[in-house]
């Protein structure tokens, strides 16, 4: 395995989190393992699709496999571990279930400029209570937001916005 192929097999912690007031955000993932931490930038958008992809994924494997054992754990609600160095921003992201380790593997592309480099490429292996616990919390992270304006649907801050179904008054 290169350095820049990174594989926890055994994540101590696998979590989405952020930095910032509601609408300045910044979206992380955050690895600990194999005495290792590692964060990674994240669009909210990916922290949204991912957490919906492994909570299907999750109960996809509970029906085609319902005598699988699945050990919940509680929702890990700690802030992201410091210091925040963002090792590199997540391009794609890639989710697979290992049937003979009973983990979900998911796998984060490093963004890159261009096509010749050669990016960095995180592999975490989870158990699916820990994959039930991230996307739970991934799902509370994006739902904490900025609230929804009732008339556009688009977010609103803290001094209102400019509504657009509203003729462009502030709401």
């Amino acid at each position: 395995m290169s350095d820049r192929e990174i594989y926890f097999q055994e994540a101590e912690r696998f979590v989405a989190g952020t930095v910032g007031e509601p609408g300045e955000r910044a979206f992380y993932l955050q690895v600990r393992g194999n005495k290792r931490l590692l964060t990674m930038s994240i669009e909210k958008s990916q922290v949204a699709a991912l957490a919906q992809r492994v909570a299907i994924l999750i109960r996809e494997i509970r029906i085609s496999q319902p005598l699988i054992a699945i050990s919940l754990q509680p929702i890990d609600n700690a802030p992201l571990e410091a210091p925040i160095d963002e090792e590199f921003v997540v391009g794609e992201i890639g989710i697979s279930f290992d049937d003979q380790k009973s983990v979900i593997e998911i796998e984060l592309v490093e963004l890159t400029e261009n096509d010749a480099e050669d990016p960095v490429v995180v592999t975490v292996a989870l158990t699916l209570g820990q994959a039930d616990s991230f996307a739970k919390r991934s799902n509370s992270l994006v739902a904490a937001g900025r609230v929804a304006c009732p008339f556009c649907g688009g977010p609103v801050n803290k001094s209102g916005h400019l509504c657009p179904r509203a003729n462009g008054y502030r709401r």
